[in-house]
Parts: C-alpha cells; sequence; structure tokens
C-alpha cells in the first residue's frame, strides 16, 4: 500500500468532526460572521457594528427582569374561530408555530421587578408568526394590563409585530380597540405604561398599544410604521427621506421620545418606573 493510501486511509477512520451547526451566527447588519457565544453575550447585538438583532420572550425576560420573575399563563381563547385555511390549515400553522417557540402564542407576559421596580413586562416575539396580533395577543395584552392594575405597577410593553393576524380576520381588528380600553383602565389607576419599539414593530399593532405609551422608546435601527414603504411611496409618488421609518427618524420627527440602545435599556426602564410610578398607588 502507497503512502497515499495509508494517510488517506487514517483520515477517512477519523470521521467527521463533531461541530456545533450554530458556532457562528451572521449579523443582518454587515453581513459579518460573529461567534455566536460573543454574540448572545453581546445581547445579540452584534459587537462590529451595533446592529440589534432579534431576540424573543424568554431573552427579554432574562436581560430585562430581575431573577424571580413569573410567567402570567397564557389566556384560553378560540384557536380558529373562522375555520381559515390558505395553503395550510390555520391549526395547522399554529401547531407548527408552537413546536418551534417557547410559548404558545405571540405574546407573553411576566410579573416581576426591573432593578428592583416593580413591573409587568409584555413581549411580543416576531418568531411566532411574525408577532401578528390575534385574539391570543389581545387577550395576553389586557390580562397584562389587569396584572399591573392589580399589583399597582407600571406596564413596559415591547412590540415586534407584521401587525394583525389575517387567519382571524376582523376578530384580530377588534383587538385594536379592546387594547386601548384596557390601557384606559391602566390610565385611571395613574400607572405608567412605558413601550419598547423592537425591529419591527408594523401594521394594527403599530396603529393601537404601540404608540399610545406614556414614554415612546425604540431600540436603534428598529423599524416602525404601518404601511410598508413601498405602499406609501406608490401612493404619494414621491421618493421617500433617508432612514424612512427607522427609530432614529422617528426620534427627529418627534414620535419616539428616546432611542436606547439595548444595553441601557434595563437601567433607562427603571428609572423611568420609579419616575412615572405614583408612590401613593402602592
Amino acid at each position: 500500500m502507497s503512502w497515499i493510501n495509508k494517510v488517506r486511509n487514517s483520515l477517512a477512520s477519523l470521521g467527521k468532526r463533531d461541530t456545533p451547526d450554530n458556532l457562528w451566527t451572521k449579523c443582518p447588519g454587515c453581513q459579518e460572521m460573529v461567534y455566536t457565544a460573543a454574540w448572545e453575550e453581546n445581547l445579540s447585538v452584534c459587537p462590529r457594528c451595533g446592529h440589534h438583532g432579534r431576540i424573543g420572550a424568554q431573552a427579554r425576560f432574562g436581560q430585562l427582569l430581575d431573577p424571580g420573575f413569573s410567567v402570567l399563563p397564557a389566556p384560553s381563547v378560540p384557536e380558529n374561530p373562522l375555520n381559515f385555511r390558505d395553503s395550510k390549515k390555520y391549526a395547522d400553522r399554529l401547531k407548527a408555530a408552537r413546536a418551534a417557540n417557547p410559548y404558545p402564542d405571540a405574546l407573553t407576559a411576566a410579573a416581576g421587578t426591573i432593578e428592583s421596580q416593580p413591573v409587568v413586562l409584555a413581549v411580543q416575539d416576531f418568531a411566532f408568526m411574525g408577532g401578528s396580533m390575534g385574539m391570543a395577543v389581545g387577550e395576553a395584552f389586557v390580562q397584562a394590563a389587569e396584572r399591573a392594575v392589580e399589583l399597582r405597577c407600571g406596564l413596559v410593553m415591547c412590540t415586534a409585530a407584521g401587525g394583525a393576524r389575517m387567519q382571524e380576520g376582523i376578530l384580530s381588528l377588534m383587538q385594536m380597540p379592546k387594547t386601548t380600553v384596557a390601557l384606559r383602565r391602566l390610565s385611571r389607576a395613574g400607572l405608567p405604561y412605558i413601550v419598547v419599539l423592537t425591529d419591527p414593530t408594523t401594521g394594527g399593532v403599530t396603529a393601537s398599544y404601540a404608540m399610545l405609551g406614556d414614554v415612546q422608546i425604540a431600540e436603534p435601527g428598529a423599524l416602525i410604521g404601518f404601511a410598508g414603504q413601498r405602499v406609501i411611496r406608490d401612493t404619494i409618488r414621491e421618493k421617500l427621506p433617508e432612514g424612512f421609518q427607522r427609530a432614529e427618524y422617528l426620534r427627529e420627527h418627534g414620535m419616539v421620545d428616546m432611542v436606547v440602545p439595548r444595553h441601557e435599556l434595563r437601567a433607562t426602564l427603571a428609572r423611568l418606573l420609579d419616575y412615572l410610578t405614583r408612590k401613593d398607588v402602592a
């Protein structure tokens, strides 16, 4: 046997090295490959360009809340009220989304504290059917607001959505006034409502509870708007400004109060909750 064949056989006997499939993460901003451990350690923010990656409810709870928080139970709502079907049954789409995500729908809330400030934190997860707003999302939001009133604390909402859930038709649009009424109750109780707009926040969510905060915060670079840029451009037949519908543009034009990097968000929320929560409601 030649030495070449001996080397070939030796290498073949070693087999394929076991390497994790998720060792690297490609940054959507600069397209650079980032070591996944470094990406996660940096709160899913690119250490090179500062792009803020999309994160789900579990990550938000871990980043913002003090240890010991409790996740509120998921609401019980009709799951397929219209018996909707497109290329797939709506029930099958829900089943697939639940298999791929830790919580049963796109909005999950938890009660806890942020730097010892009591709070109910609600988070929308874009990974669950685009964070779309259906009956379960609306009911979970109402329950979060009611829990905040019960605990006499502020409500923080982290939005991330492509809009209303088309599979629930008009029932999804009814969540817009429903959540608005819940916020009215929170306001009458003298409790603050703080919105954190994350990438992306669009459609009916933007037209309702996403824009009703006492304080409007946005993460850097977040896409925020109602209709898509192409629809707007084709409607008004004008070129849109640079950075249109991005967090920084909206801050300059008064739709957002502040743009806060993810590393500063926890301290900012704690400070706002301390300022805005009436001490006589405790």
